[in-house]
């Protein structure tokens, strides 16, 4: 009778040990997808707030380039009292003379306008320096998207391992109280001694305080989806199928190497540097401009006024600073060499990234087939102990053993399953290829050209464009 109590608890348990541990449990319509994540991560990020105005900054370089180009006005004013003392006939020691005196204010509005007219080229070689460094900074944005997309990934499937992790736990725990009541039914009929009944309180002990762990693994989980997503997650839909990446390595590097943002952005900063060199070199050349004043002067005692205006071609050069402009070029010219330098760093660090992206995608996909097959031989090898701890061939501690396996082929399996989507995505990222542009997300994609289309002209703020230009920015605030 107690053969035929044990077996029918036993195969209760097996059932139940084989429930609820699908990764990838299908949920309601309203849960939480991979996809949703991702759109908040991109519309509540403050790090790419925090970039897209870095840009908006460097687009203002460009405008701020520009305006050497164009005539300078600007206008002076003043307010003159004068006084004159005079004494006729006398001295200063003998002041017998006639006093005079005159007392005059008057007020003068001057007019001031120049332009460069030819300078060699260095204001406009430092035009272009500032737009590639404003399409370095763009490149560099893609790169900070990149990471928040990755880190929101990361964040997505760190819940989901963190819930199954728990979920693993409580199954374990109702299994072993199980078997610890088993164990002292047992105990109580003479089949299995104190000892059994000790051990199995140990191991229910342990399990107890797994779970405790799996359920602070998943507060912190929580904490941070909510920092990288901008929001505390709900319920988590099963991922969708692993995003496509390219065949292998060689095609990968080829393509990180072409399209990825840091390459890129080092590339323009190489530009930036050349384009200075040649600006500093033209600065020691002579420069041509013309000046333009007018002037407007108002007696008030007199009642006179004189109006006058002149206009003057200039023409200079600095013949010696110090030794400023010729420094000016050394320096610019080994900043070059350390961009140059830069780049070949960043292009061998991306290339391993790729390999290291492929590495552990890899390993999560033999991982994902290890664990199979250690679940399902632990799983059989369980059953098998259960059955014949059940006839008196294994002992308690048998049971206990093999539970423990499969707790660990089982959460090993959670592991690999989880990690094997970060691993793809890490991929897109490695080839640059991780934005929400490549990924379709449904947002309003930033675009990098408005503000710049908006003030690389330097518009005046009374103008139309001006006007337009403060709405805008009145509009950025808001956000």
């Amino acid at each position: 009778m107690t053969m035929i109590k044990t077996a029918s608890r036993l195969r209760s348990m097996v059932a139940a040990s084989c429930i609820g541990f699908a990764l990838f449990a299908p949920v309601t319509a309203t849960a939480e997808t991979l996809a949703d994540a991702l759109v908040g991560a991109y519309n509540n990020s403050g790090l790419l707030d925090q970039n897209r105005a870095v840009l908006r900054a460097a687009d203002e370089d460009v405008a701020i380039a520009k305006s050497a180009l164009k005539p300078v006005v600007r206008w002076t004013g003043d307010l003159t009292q004068s006084y004159n003392r005079s004494i006729s006939g006398g001295s200063l020691l003998s002041p017998a003379g006639t006093r005079t005196s005159t007392d005059q204010l008057s007020t003068s509005v001057n007019l001031i306008a120049s332009l460069l007219v030819y300078d060699f080229g260095a204001t406009k070689f430092s035009v272009e320096a500032s737009k590639e460094t404003v399409l370095a900074t763009r490149e560099t944005l893609v790169s900070v998207e990149q990471q928040i997309l990755l880190r929101a990934v990361d964040a997505y499937m760190g819940v989901i391992q963190a819930e199954q992790f728990v979920s693993l736990r409580e199954n374990n725990v109702r299994l072993l109280t199980q078997e610890l009541r088993a164990a002292r039914d047992r105990f109580e009929v003479g089949e299995v001694t104190r000892t059994d009944v000790a051990l199995a309180e140990a191991q229910l002990a342990q399990a107890r305080s797994g779970l405790a762990g799996a359920q602070g693994d998943l507060i912190s989980a929580k904490a941070y989806y909510k920092v990288a997503v901008g929001r505390a997650p709900g319920r988590l839909s099963r991922p969708p199928s692993l995003p496509r990446v390219p065949e292998n390595i060689a095609t990968a590097k080829g393509l990180a190497v072409r399209s990825h943002p840091d390459i890129k952005s080092v590339q323009h900063q190489v530009a930036a540097a050349d384009l200075l060199i040649r600006s500093s070199e033209a600065r020691m050349e002579p420069q041509v401009s013309v000046q333009g004043s007018f002037g407007l002067t108002e007696n008030f005692d007199s009642q006179a006024s004189n109006r006058q205006g002149s206009v003057s071609l200039q023409v200079g050069q600095t013949l010696y600073q110090g030794g400023a402009l010729s420094s000016a070029v050394r320096k610019n010219r080994a900043q070059r060499d350390a961009q140059r330098g830069n780049l070949h760093v960043v292009v061998k660090d991306v290339e391993r990234a790729v390999s290291d992206a492929y590495a552990g995608l890899a390993s999560a996909r033999a991982q994902i087939q290890a664990s199979d097959r250690q679940v399902r031989a632990a799983l059989i090898a369980f059953q098998g102990i259960r059955e014949e701890a059940a006839l008196g061939a294994r002992t308690t501690l048998d049971v206990l053993d093999a539970e423990q396996s499969l707790l660990d082929a089982r959460s090993s399996s959670v592991t690999a399953q989880t990690q094997i989507y970060v691993a793809a995505y890490s991929v897109l990222q490695a080839t640059g290829q991780l934005t929400a542009r490549s990924l379709n997300l449904p947002v309003q994609i930033y675009d990098p050209a408005a503000y710049y289309n908006l003030v690389k002209d330097g518009p005046a703020k009374l103008s139309k464009e001006g006007k337009q230009l403060d709405r805008v920015l009145r509009a950025l605030q808001k956000d």
